[in-house]
């Protein structure tokens, strides 16, 4: 009989999502003897994708809380031992490890440019080197994804975006953690029942093409699916758009006890089709009927549907915001910057990275808007602005005041963005001018480790 098939990696097995080389080079550290010498790791990037401007950063403390109480169980030991690459007494050990270090990083929903940390490790190496595979993982997707929403919501301006992406994504992890990521960008609500109950992120949706099928004709499936839902949505493209338009106008009308609040464009020219079913729908005394677009949207068609003054309310995203189609990774890193007290830096080409342990010092004029960036060495006195990276873990313990803040991320990003230069926010490929530096202490200790 085939085993059965496992749909998601279970809390136990976090330990065992790894790269093997994590596990032999810390059995090496072990063997010299390395193992509890202090070390910092940083994770960051080097370039923006050339469709983005900035990205957004999100997961960082939501991963620092899991890897505080990372382990190997019995299961997990055992299975390690199977593999016959390990020793018995470095298994022990294993076996009994817990994270015990330091963890800081930026608050969820930071917006962040090249070479700033999004968080730094600061532990014996051991259990430095050993979370670095599943961290960059667990960053990786959510910074990603919150990147795409962030600019699709500001695409949109004032008018609500709903996540549609859940069927296309990769994988169901994706799908889950995709929600937290969507929500902390500022979407309003998603179709996802696991990822809106799980991140509370209002449950929105309508209705599928089938259920329009399914019924001998059109306006018998909207007085159905009306009677059901009242004050719902009705999708009106499964055969004429406009034609569906007028039907829901001749359902109201002949049963005034139905109520519908929207109806969803999801083909077709939406700029044009929403002028034409706004007219039909304000004639007929519906105006309160509200337009929703949905159909292949991402930021860029979502602004030119406003600049066209399309009368869309809201938009419904999927596919282009759940994959990230133009930028689906950001290469991050996570470096050895100090170990045993003493700065570290790599020099190959292309991939050098800045030593030490880091803050980042973000200043603004007296109106509140952003100046620039500044990255200094963490124990620098005297540098003007906010400091961005918070101990979220601290002595393997996680800081509850800190991770409370995750629930204001999406508050974060909506007071943040406004306050950026206009070349930041863009949606057009190119660079913004907004400025980060070095301060002089880590610039010199760049030119000298």
């Amino acid at each position: 009989m085939s085993e059965p098939v496992t749909l998601s990696v279970a809390d136990d097995e976090l330990a065992l999502l790894t790269d093997l080389y994590q596990l032999t080079m810390i059995q090496a550290y072990w063997k010299e003897g390395m193992h509890q010498t202090p070390a910092t790791f940083s994770l960051f990037f080097r370039e923006l994708p050339p469709s983005r401007r900035f990205i957004l950063a999100c997961g960082q403390q939501h991963a620092a809380a899991t890897l505080s109480q990372l382990h190997f169980n019995a299961v997990a030991i055992k299975k390690l031992a199977s593999t016959g690459r390990f020793d018995d007494d470095f298994l022990d050990w294993l076996s009994n490890w817990r994270f015990s270090g330091d963890i800081w990083a930026v608050p969820e929903g930071t917006v962040l440019f090249p070479h700033q940390p999004l968080l730094e490790v600061d532990a014996p190496i051991a259990e430095a080197q050993l979370l670095e595979s599943l961290i960059m993982n667990l960053v990786q997707l959510e910074t990603v994804l919150a990147s795409k929403a962030a600019r699709i919501v500001w695409a949109a301006g004032d008018r609500p975006v709903v996540d549609f992406g859940m069927r296309r994504v990769h994988g169901i992890d994706a799908a889950v953690r995709g929600v937290r990521a969507y929500k902390t960008a500022g979407i309003s609500g998603t179709s996802n029942v696991l990822g809106g109950l799980r991140h509370d992120l209002p449950l929105s949706g309508t209705m599928a093409h089938s259920y329009i099928l399914a019924h001998d004709d059109e306006p018998s499936a909207f007085r159905a699916f009306a009677r059901h839902y009242p004050d719902t949505t009705l999708l009106v493209d499964t055969y004429d758009t406009l034609q569906g338009v007028q039907h829901v106008i001749d359902v109201l009308r002949d049963m005034p006890s139905l109520t519908v609040s929207a109806v969803r464009l999801d083909s077709g020219d939406l700029s044009t089709l929403a002028k034409r079913a706004r007219a039909l729908l304000d004639d007929a005394g519906f105006q309160s009927i509200r337009i929703i677009a949905s159909s292949g949207l991402d930021e860029h068609s979502i602004a030119e549907l406003i600049a066209q003054d399309a009368p869309i309310d809201a938009f419904g995203v999927g596919t282009q915001m759940g994959v990230s189609a133009d930028a689906p990774v950001i290469d991050l890193s996570y470096k050895l910057v100090e170990y045993a007290g003493t700065p570290r830096a790599k020099h190959s080409p292309s991939k050098t990275n800045l030593p030490t342990r880091k803050q980042i010092y973000r200043r603004r004029d007296t109106q509140g808007r952003y100046l620039g960036d500044i990255i200094a060495r963490r124990d620098e006195t005297g540098i003007e602005g906010e400091a961005l990276l918070v101990p979220v873990v601290t002595g393997g313990v996680i800081n509850t005041t800190a991770m409370a803040d995750t629930q204001h991320a999406s508050t974060r990003v909506a007071d943040a963005l406004p306050r950026f230069p206009a070349s930041v926010t863009a949606l057009a490929d190119g660079e913004s001018d907004y400025p980060v530096a070095l301060s002089d202490a880590l610039a010199h200790l760049s030119s000298t480790v």
